[in-house]
């Protein structure tokens, strides 16, 4: 038996499989380019290598692609027998979360590095604000999130992967000094990783250096192939911070050429939260965005999100269907809001049709309950700033300008420094 790169047993004799899975795992890890091109060499040199068809579905699952994370599933599935205790409970978690079994996988996850903490591609399913803390619904993620990475740490010290969710983590409960101090130990031992480049435009973003930020983030693009999975992420944070500075030539550009559902090539979640997120906030902003372009994202929502369910989706879904003035749509989030932040998904939409209806007291308050536990229902700090905006808009147009000033003063201060809102 050989050794993975964390010093787990894997279940092939084949150093080429071993090595080549090794790199697989770090390019999923890092969000580089070539992730399924690594697990399908290791399969060519074993194809009875159960984890590399677990990495290939993981994989595909980020792709949108749910036939081939079916078959590389089912695959792993039936090598499962042959193998060792740890390589089955990876198997079993894995397909908890590949199933949508989320709260499960979630449990098993915690059950599973009890026994095997530097099993590195289990633990990575509870961390980031995605993971299955991040979409728990459940109040306190952030800090549980904290806790359950901090509780990690004896086991990869400087790791640059394991350094930089504990950057994440630390930045989301505003420990930012910290977060630097993390990430930067993991640029500097894993400068080609995506994830860390993108935690990095975070702590730009918290502490409003957004000239350096988008100074950063452009040159460190150069080198990173859009087809890459978190190409079109990075480029929201480009497209936002050219919003945010005026130049909508280039916000435009990016969008068209990066983010939108025309020519991005990134995970489907990503695509229609990136696209709604921007273009919603443009028009807040004071930009006017052709209904055309609502209508298309709606008509993309519908197809990858068809049945509510994940709360982060059907807020951007949300959304999209009001604007684009897809009513039909939009009340089926409204009436058959789903998962564990249906509350959440049910008040923010029921929000975002009171603004089309420029019923600005009744959509306020919509925003105004959901504002002291609107972590829930995932993303990031940055990302929820929709939400706040989307307050502050309702609260000025109905003409408490001050009022909408003195909670983003507390709640995110950027957004009053920044002019995020026509008319603050």
């Amino acid at each position: 038996m050989l050794d993975d790169a964390y010093g787990n047993l894997v279940g092939t004799m084949s150093v080429e499989a071993r090595d080549a899975y090794n790199l697989g795992v770090s390019r999923f890890l890092g969000a580089e380019l070539g992730v399924s091109d690594a697990f399908q060499t290791a399969l060519r040199a074993d194809e009875g290598f159960a984890l590399a068809h677990v990495g290939l579905a993981r994989d595909m699952q980020l792709r949108g692609q749910p036939e081939r994370v079916r078959t590389s599933l089912g695959q792993a599935r039936a090598l499962a027998l042959g193998l060792g205790e740890r390589e089955r409970s990876h198997i079993n978690a894995s397909a908890l979360l590949l199933e949508g079994k989320a709260a499960a996988a979630r449990v098993a996850v915690y059950e599973h590095v009890e026994s095997w903490p530097a099993d590195v591609m289990i633990a990575q399913m509870c961390t980031s604000v995605f993971g299955l803390i991040g979409f728990s619904g459940l109040p306190g993620r952030e800090a549980e999130q904290l806790a359950f990475i901090t509780r990690l740490s004896p086991h990869y010290g400087d790791n640059w992967w394991f350094r930089t969710q504990l950057a994440f983590a630390q930045l989301e409960v505003g420990q930012l000094d910290e977060a630097q101090a993390n990430i930067e130990v993991a640029m500097v031992a894993n400068p080609r990783s995506a994830h860390t480049a993108h935690i990095r435009a975070h702590l730009y973003y918290e502490n409003m250096e957004d000239d350096e930020g988008l100074t950063y983030l452009s040159n460190w693009c150069k080198n990173y192939d859009p087809s890459a999975a978190l190409y079109n992420h990075i480029s929201w944070h480009v497209g936002l911070w050219s919003l945010e500075a005026g130049d909508l030539d280039r916000m435009w550009q990016v969008l068209d050429i990066n983010i939108s559902p025309d020519r991005s090539q990134g995970p489907p979640l990503n695509v229609l939260t990136d696209t709604a997120a921007l273009l919603f906030r443009a028009e807040l902003s004071g930009v006017e965005v052709p209904v055309e372009r609502w209508k298309k994202l709606s008509a993309y929502a519908l197809k990858r999100f068809p049945k509510p369910g994940l709360g982060f989706a059907d807020l951007h879904a949300a959304i999209a269907h009001a604007r684009s003035g897809n009513r039909d749509a939009l009340e089926v989030i409204i009436d058959c809001a789903d998962g564990p932040v249906s509350d959440l998904t049910n008040r923010l939409a029921l929000g975002y049709r009171y603004m089309e209806d420029e019923n600005w007291a009744k959509a306020g308050e919509q925003f105004c309950e959901a504002m002291h536990d609107h972590a829930r229902i995932g993303g990031s700090n940055a990302q929820r700033d929709l939400i706040d905006l989307s307050f502050a808009a309702c609260l000025v147009r109905d003409g408490r300008r001050q009022e909408a000033r003195t909670i983003l003063s507390i709640t995110r201060p950027r957004a009053i420094t920044k002019n995020l809102v026509a008319g603050l």
